[in-house]
């Protein structure tokens, strides 16, 4: 999953960025209200965490205009001021959470899954196929009963095939869904992901390869290449 992160001071936003990648989250980076404006219109996030005070706007102005626009992806405001008319603000503008700096990295994972999973209430928690058993909830991932230790990346890459329900998830859907604006498209990060995913599941093989177009997870590797 996707997170948008704007944040003006570059220490805090390196560690927050850091503590986010840590937990498994793909995190783009923006400085300026325009940047963020721009992004969260273009990108499919998870959740946004935005700065209040930043050059070129207020967070909660960003979180109110895509509330105008019928988005609903959750956010937090993060902020120096912590006067209850500031939070109530923010709440009133849209905002799903907010917290005071300084902050606990542990807090804003905390709330950051939170709120993801809010956002997924409509998604099975838990995703089955070709004997895999994923529990999005708990990140765990069972095959044929015995429980198998994914990084995060590899994780995150399954639960898309996953999600698919045997159908193609193309290489283009996966960058989009598990990796940030960071990623070289012409890297092959994403066919290395799925080798290293392929020897975790073992066999009989699980994940399969579409000829120019990308990978499914079924029993059978019928019709690919």
């Amino acid at each position: 999953m996707k997170v948008l992160l704007l944040e003006d001071d570059r220490s805090l936003a390196t560690e927050v960025e850091r503590v986010l990648r840590r937990a498994g989250y793909a995190v783009d980076v923006t400085r300026t209200y325009e940047d963020a404006d721009v992004a969260a219109s273009a990108g499919d996030y998870a959740c946004l965490v935005l700065d209040r005070s930043v050059p070129g706007g207020d967070g909660s102005d960003l979180v109110a205009a895509l509330r105008r626009a019928g988005d609903l992806t959750p956010a937090i405001l993060i902020t120096a001021r912590d006067a209850l008319a500031d939070r109530v603000r923010g709440f009133d503008l849209g905002a799903d959470d907010y917290l005071v700096k300084p902050f606990a990295a542990v807090e804003l994972i905390a709330r950051v899954r939170a709120l993801t999973r809010r956002g997924q209430v409509t998604l099975p928690p838990v995703l089955d196929g070709a004997g895999i058993h994923l529990d999005v909830q708990r990140h765990t991932v069972h095959r044929h009963g015995t429980k198998l230790i994914l990084r995060a990346k590899e994780f995150a890459v399954l639960e898309e095939l996953l999600r698919a329900g045997g159908g193609v998830v193309t290489r283009t859907e996966l960058v989009e869904r598990c990796w940030d604006e960071l990623h070289d498209p012409a890297s092959n990060v994403v066919d290395v992901v799925i080798g290293q995913l392929r020897k975790r599941l073992g066999s009989p093989p699980a994940i399969h390869t579409v000829r120019g177009v990308g990978y499914r997870v079924g029993d059978e590797a019928a019709g690919d290449a």
